[in-house]
This record gives structure tokens, sequence and C-alpha cells, in this order.
């Protein structure tokens, strides 16, 4: 039965282990789901939190230390002896989620804990995954799954399924292998119950498999697992053999990790932070952006020093240029976050550029001239200076058309030179149009005021 993780629940945990009362505290670990553990290790010290952790069941143990935040469970693994972490946590965990926590930890310790793993199989499955960019499909497949063989009959099958399945938590599929462990196809597992025992696994498996192999990217690995709506995906090497699986459960941290990713680089911040980590952390992280802001608020005050004496001339023109920056800024920002979304999810087709630049092209033709009308007709009613009207609406127009061919063109190229296309949303887009928008409405100004004035 559920229990009611209250205030009053979490003040009882708190003066057990502050009077380190093991049977109180365990007694209401019990009661607790991994997941509220995790937080909960993240509001005591570290020494209370040893204290707790070596109370754990090794099976929740292990749950709870991958729940933990980056920092956090850095700072416990340093405090718990080497071969606990290998008795009770990475002998509990599937090889990737092991490979993840010893990821964290120097060479020297990873190689300590490993020669205290009773299972020489696993340790060598580890150390596999230890060897694969945690970016790649090979950095977030687990070894653990069903393989077998092609020529077994459905009983024999059922026979190996039961043997290998029982550090297995999840089995989505049962992949079906020829005698070079070359990956042949799948057999979902309600097809194996029902089928005749006598049947041969050869003429009853699905051999339309999609795989990947292990340099991919995780973020393609993503893609795919939700274009194909799968639970879980294999990985294969150049020849096909099978290698380990990659579940939904990974996949679905990959997309968080890479939203928050692209999140922060929208918000002009450079690298991975949280709210926990040091000032100096934080302000490294923000610092390139504000200095690039800075910059750009220079060029912008060189380009209005070009157009001092018009200014001075037609003071009504600072007036509207809020407006033509603000526009701008907005206009390239929305079109540059579709773009990243639909590189992200894969729905923009990377052969057809041109064909998505003529199509923005429109996009900002028509929202300018909404734009350009709604304040042509403002400048009617309330200003009598038809130049100032016109110099408004024809730049408001211009600045928003540009601003949105640039907010396209921008992650596209920045995709295509392999950066991440994020980094354009933002600062450096909302930068860049200030600059050149103040540009285009005051060479606009000084034409149309010529002509009128």
């Amino acid at each position: 039965m559920a229990v009611e993780l209250n205030r009053e629940f979490f003040e009882k945990l708190r003066d057990s282990i502050e009077n380190r009362e093991s049977d109180a505290a365990i007694s209401l670990l019990e009661e607790m789901h991994p997941a509220d553990i995790a937080e909960f290790f993240e509001e005591i010290n570290i020494e209370d939190a040893k204290f707790l952790f070596l109370l754990l069941k090794p099976a929740v143990a292990a749950n709870v230390i991958i729940e933990i935040e980056d920092e956090e469970r850095e700072k416990l693994l340093e405090s718990i002896p080497n071969e606990i972490i290998a008795e009770q946590l990475i002998e509990q965990m599937d090889s990737d989620d092991a490979a993840d926590i010893l990821g964290y930890l120097d060479d020297e310790r990873s190689e300590e804990i490993l020669s205290h793993i009773k299972d020489l199989e696993q340790a060598g499955d580890i150390v596999d995954l230890l060897n694969y960019d945690e970016d790649t499909a090979g950095g977030i497949m687990a070894k653990e799954l069903v393989a077998i063989n092609e020529n077994l009959t459905v009983k024999q099958a059922l026979g190996e399924m039961r043997d290998q399945a029982e550090d297995i938590d999840e089995i989505y599929y049962l992949y079906v292998v020829d005698d070079k462990n070359i990956l042949k196809g799948t057999i979902a597992l309600k097809d194996l119950l029902f089928s005749s025992t006598n049947k041969k696994i050869s003429s009853i498996y699905s051999p339309d498999v999609i795989s990947v192999k292990p340099d991919v990217d995780s973020e393609e690995v993503a893609q795919i697992m939700e274009k194909y709506d799968l639970v879980a995906l294999p990985v294969v090497d150049g020849i096909g053999r099978l290698m380990g699986r990659i579940t939904i459960d990974d996949v679905v941290d990959v997309i968080r990790e890479e939203a928050e990713e692209d999140y922060q680089l929208m918000s002009g911040i450079t690298q991975d932070v949280d709210f926990s980590d040091s000032v100096v952390r934080q302000s490294r992280s923000r610092i390139p952006w504000l200095v690039i802001g800075m910059v750009g608020g220079i060029a912008g005050s060189l380009i209005l020093g070009l157009f001092e004496a018009d200014i001075e001339k037609y003071a009504v023109l600072a007036l509207f240029l809020p407006l033509i920056v603000a526009t701008g800024g907005n206009a390239g920002v929305q079109s540059s976050a579709i773009v990243v979304q639909g590189l992200a999810s894969g729905d923009i087709d990377l052969h057809s550029i041109w064909r998505k630049l003529w199509k923005e092209f429109k996009v900002g033709l028509v929202n300018g001239l909404v734009c350009a009308a709604i304040i042509f007709l403002y400048n009617l009613i309330f200003s009598s200076n038809f130049a100032l009207t016109l110099t408004v609406s024809l730049s408001l127009l211009s600045v928003i058309m540009f601003a949105t061919v640039f907010g396209t063109f921008i992650p596209l190229m920045l995709n295509k030179m392999k950066i991440d296309p994020a980094i354009a949303t933002g600062p450096f887009i909302t930068t860049s149009n200030d600059i050149i928008g103040i540009f285009i409405y005051l060479i606009i100004a000084r034409g149309v005021f010529a002509y009128f004035v």
C-alpha cells in the first residue's frame, strides 16, 4: 500500500537518521519509491546520505543511485568503499546503468571497482560499454537481452528464454540470430507463447527488424525509435552481429537531456548547468553570450553613430527604433525555433533547404505586410508626418522578411556544419537582427525623408 509522503513522514525519517536509528530508518525506507528516496538524498548532508544509503537493500540502492542528481551522486560515490559499490550497486544494475555510474569516476577507481565484480562476463560487458562515447548508441545500449537461435524449436526457445531472462527487468522482443550471432529478426513474446512447441523459430520470426550501429548519435537513435514507435532497438556491429539493445527508458533520458541542452543554448548558456552548480560554473556558462550581446550592442551604437546627423535632424525616428528592433528579433527567433525543432525531430528534409527558405520568405512577406499595414494605419491616425509613416511601415516589412529568412538559414547552415543549431536561437539571432534591423530602418529613413522632406 502506498504511503503518504508528507512533512510528518520526512521529519520522522530525519529524526531516525540523526539519531542513527537503523531499524526505524529501514522501516520508513521500505515504504518509499527509489525516486522519492533519491529526492530526499539531495536534502541531507553527505554523512547522513551515506548512513542512509548503506541501509538500503542492494536492488533498491542500485535504483536510487541512478535517480540521484549528478553532483550529489559523485559526492556519495566518493564516500562509499569500492567493494560496496561493486557488490551492492554495479552487480545489481544493467550493464548500461553500471557503465554510466563508473563513467563518473576516474579510470583508476573504475578499474578497482571492476576487479571486485565476481561475474567476469558482466565486468567484460561494462568495460566494452565504457569504450563508447556516452552520446552514441553504444554508449546507451545494454548488453542484457534475450537472443535465440533460428534453428531452435519453440519449446527449446522457451527454455532458452527462461535461462537468459533471469537478470532482465523487461523483455520487449526476442532477438533471433544465426550460428554466427548475426541478427535475423525478432519475435514478440506473445507470438512465441501461442505458437506450436514443435515449430522452428525460423518459420515464425519477423525478418523486418530495424537496427543501428554502435557509433550512431544517440539523438538519431531517439528519432528512429520515435518514428517507428519502438520500445527497444537492437545494436549490431559492421557485419550485423547482435551487440546489445537500447530501451525506451534510455531514449527518454536522451530526449530530456537534449531538450535541456537546447533550451540552455537558446537562452545563451554555453555549458550544461544546473541550479545547484557553483556560482563560478554558472557565471562561466553565461558570460560568453553576455559579452557577445555587448559586442552586438556596441555594433548597434556604431551604426547609430553613422546616422547621427539624420537622427538629430529627424528626432522622431528614435520613437520607433525599439519597435523595429523588437519585432525583427521576435520574427527571427520564431523562425529559427521552428527550424531547430524540425531538425531535432527529423521532420525537415535537408535536401530541400532552398524550398524551406522560399517558404519562410513567403511567411515573412505575409507577416511583414500585416504588421506594416497595422503600423501604417496607426501612424496615419496619430501622426501627421507621412515620411515617418512610410519609413516605419517599409522598415517593418523589410526587417520582418529579412529576420524570418535569416532565422531559417542560420540554424540550417549550422546543422550542415555539424554545430548544434539550437545555438542560433535566442541571443545569436536577436543580436544579429538588432544590428541589421537598425541599419535597415535608418537607411530607409534616410532615403524616404530625403525624398519627402
